[in-house]
């Protein structure tokens, strides 16, 4: 008799804020965790610049549990260091001469508290950022494994940086999947409007407006380049690492 081939339907959603994360079953999906200004993008450059490992702590206080382990201490609230750390998400405090063959433990105002609601229950959680775009598509279109793009948001309510995000991801793997959501589509379509001049297009965004009032533009310039690292971090217990090929 003739072998008989079952094809696997893969699907790529879309959770524009975690308030919704509740709504998707996720225990056999890759979780995406995308929070662009500016945690995702700092973790990225900082395990693509050598860092041992980030570990994504919940709360302020959670960092002080690590303070006599010789780990790197950042934590930042409403976009500014948290007094007392040694730094917060700015990806330029993520260079290889800072962070290179060390532990960040980590804090932020939006991506820990979304990659702690991935962990939970998804199959796997990896970080995204345009800094590493294209590898992170490469690797999700070779898993057979359902897709949800988790977006930090700001402070539980939708933002256009990380649905940006999400939607260049929509656009380059959806020949990949067969099954995709509203909110990919909207995504998708927001990212045409924009993709051409990011940075100008997010002059509209809030969290643009807020950054610009603490004088860190160069931060989101940073986070808004294409393709310079090629490492994907995922989630391994507690820490971020390298995910290996």
């Amino acid at each position: 008799m003739p072998s008989t081939f079952f094809l696997v339907s893969k699907k790529i959603e879309v959770c524009l804020t975690p308030a919704l994360i509740d709504l998707y079953d996720i225990e056999e999906s890759i979780v995406v965790v995308i929070d662009i200004l500016r945690a995702t993008s700092s973790i990225t450059y900082g395990i693509d610049n050598g860092a041992e490992a980030i570990i994504p702590v919940a709360n302020v206080e959670d960092c002080l549990a690590y303070a006599d382990k010789g780990f790197l201490l950042a934590a930042e609230r409403n976009g500014e260091v948290v007094a007392g750390y040694d730094f917060g998400n700015s990806p330029f405090s993520y260079t290889k001469e800072k962070i290179g063959g060390k532990t960040v433990v980590l804090t932020t105002t939006n991506g820990t508290k979304a990659l702690h609601l991935a962990q939970k229950r998804a199959y796997q959680v990896v970080i995204g950022s345009f800094l590493n775009l294209d590898s992170l598509c490469d690797y999700l279109k070779a898993q057979n494994k359902n897709v949800l793009l988790l977006c930090a948001g700001w402070k539980d309510q939708f933002n256009l940086e990380d649905t940006l995000f999400a939607g260049a991801v929509v656009e380059n793997l959806r020949k990949s999947f067969e099954h995709y959501d509203d909110s990919s589509v909207a995504a998708e379509d927001l990212y045409a409007l924009a993709k051409a001049d990011l940075r100008k297009y997010l002059h509209k965004s809030s969290h643009s407006h807020r950054l610009a009032q603490l004088n860190i533009e160069e931060d989101v310039v940073f986070c808004l380049q294409l393709n310079i690292c090629k490492t994907i971090p995922v989630l391994e217990g507690e820490k971020l690492v390298r995910l290996k090929p």
